[in-house]
């Protein structure tokens, strides 16, 4: 067993810049899925994070990050609209989430694309030391192994899907579809969440550009590539720390005393997304106010939205219509003084206060209509120390393969979400803590450190240079 350097290479770095009270800038450790999850692993290697600031027309110079070093990747305004916002999230996030939304195609966000996927793959190249690792993230940077592998023949490189990877009839209308499944090949192992995104990608492979498949290989330009499924995870044991500390414990009390100490609190968390089923599930959860199957009185919905790419038509249509719901909710079913769906919108929660809110919720909804994985359902269950709380869980989570004892539903299909949700509020205490009992021991027993360790062996198998010492 060799310690190789390792480079993590990802759109953005684990770094937001904050302004203090005195007008000093510094950079802070963000809040979000990646960096939670490869958090834990850098601490254990010598590590370098490549990636943009989040600040366009700049790329400063950054201090360690509790010892990894950070290489920022400068971005334009334009490269910002037409690699980011264009290509990325207006072109490859719809289509690669089952066309929610009709994916929008434009030849100068393609060359866009290209040019800033050169641009990370020079900077990894650079940052990355001898017979290193190279692990490279998800959907913006799908040209990167190849380029990567052209500068650097030497570095073991990994390519990792943290997004669904879409079946051939919707992964075919993409113009330069060629370009990106070579891109990809260019690693020596590409993973995605689950084996469907595996299936879709050698089945491409094959029907696409002709290639000689055995899965979980794929031959290309004489060399092996290899396909797998790694489901990603948490930090089990530091978000169970932090939901028993008495500042949370106090804080859920809090929670639950300002919404009027209500017998039942439906929670959900999500980014505000087209792809997370926000407004079926607050359409449900009306009809069921209608319908007097839930009672103000009795039950309280919290709907946490955090904005994305507000700059994006998509998302500010999304924003009104979210917000329209919960007005028209709360003007039939409010009382004074008492709202049926507390709306909060705040560009990024405390991760004390999302632990005080997962203890608080005695029912947490994840209806997503398509989503990779959803670490927030993983967090929810890591969070319930009391082995108590009831996950309404959509089958398109990628958790929803791991997390089989959650309450599945179809989010589409409204009645059976309704139904479901009165199942939860009306469960016995003996089925919720069966259910979350299992599902706290599987994220126990395959959480981050497992994810990233699974991931990098299977990486170092398939190149065959011997293994990264974690």
């Amino acid at each position: 067993m060799r310690r190789n350097a390792l480079v993590v290479v990802a759109n953005r770095l684990p770094v937001d810049e904050t302004v203090a009270p005195d007008g000093v800038r510094e950079w802070r450790r963000s809040p979000g899925g990646l960096v939670s999850a490869l958090h834990p692993t850098l601490h254990h290697t010598q590590a370098t994070w490549v990636g943009w600031t989040g600040v366009t027309d700049v790329a400063p110079e950054l201090p360690d990050l509790a010892g990894v070093r950070l290489r920022a990747v400068p971005l334009s305004k334009l490269d910002f609209e037409e690699y980011y916002e264009g290509f990325a999230n207006s072109t490859l996030w719809p289509l690669y989430h089952d066309a929610t939304e009709q994916p929008v195609y434009h030849r100068r966000w393609w060359e866009s694309y290209q040019r800033v996927n050169r641009r990370f793959a020079e900077a990894a190249a650079e940052a990355a030391p001898p017979n290193a690792t190279v692990w490279i993230h998800d959907y913006h940077l799908q040209l990167v192994p190849a380029m990567l592998r052209g500068l650097r023949p030497d570095v073991r490189i990994g390519f990792f899907m943290h997004i669904p990877f879409p079946p051939a009839e919707l992964f075919m209308q993409l113009p330069r579809r060629n370009d990106l499944l070579y891109g990809l090949l260019g690693a020596d192992l590409v993973g995605f969440q689950d084996q469907y995104g595996a299936r879709n990608f050698t089945q491409l492979a094959s029907r696409v550009l002709g290639l000689p498949v055995r899965h979980p290989e794929i031959e290309v330009n004489g060399r092996v590539v290899r396909v797998g499924a790694f489901p990603n995870s948490i930090d089990m044991a530091d978000m169970e720390a932090l939901a028993r500390r008495d500042e949370v414990v106090r804080r859920a009390a809090q929670i639950r005393e300002d919404l009027g100490n209500p017998e039942k609190i439906i929670l959900g968390v999500d980014r505000l997304d087209y792809t997370k089923g926000i407004e079926q599930r607050l359409k449900a959860y009306r009809e069921l106010l209608s319908d007097g199957r839930v009672k103000v009185q009795d039950t309280v919905m919290v709907q946490v939205a955090v904005p994305s790419r507000e700059r994006v038509e998509h998302y500010r249509i999304l924003r009104d219509r979210v917000e329209r719901e919960v007005g028209r909710i709360n003007g039939e079913f409010g009382r004074v003084g008492v709202a049926a769906v507390h709306y909060l919108i705040n560009q990024s929660f405390d991760r004390t206060e999302l632990a005080a809110l997962y203890r608080a919720a005695d029912v947490m909804m994840i209806t997503p209509l398509r989503d990779g994985m959803n670490l927030v359902a993983k967090e929810y269950v890591a969070s319930r120390v009391d082995v108590t709380g009831a996950l309404v869980l959509s089958e398109f989570a990628g958790a929803a393969t791991e997390l089989t004892d959650a309450y599945l539903v179809n989010p589409h299909d409204l009645d059976g979400l309704k139904d479901t949700l009165v199942r939860c509020l009306e469960a016995g205490t003996g089925d919720i803590s069966r259910r979350m009992r299992m599902m706290r021991r599987h994220v126990r027993a395959h959480d981050v450190r497992a994810w990233a360790q699974s991931y990098l062996a299977a990486l170092h198998d398939a190149s065959g240079l011997g293994r990264l010492v974690l």
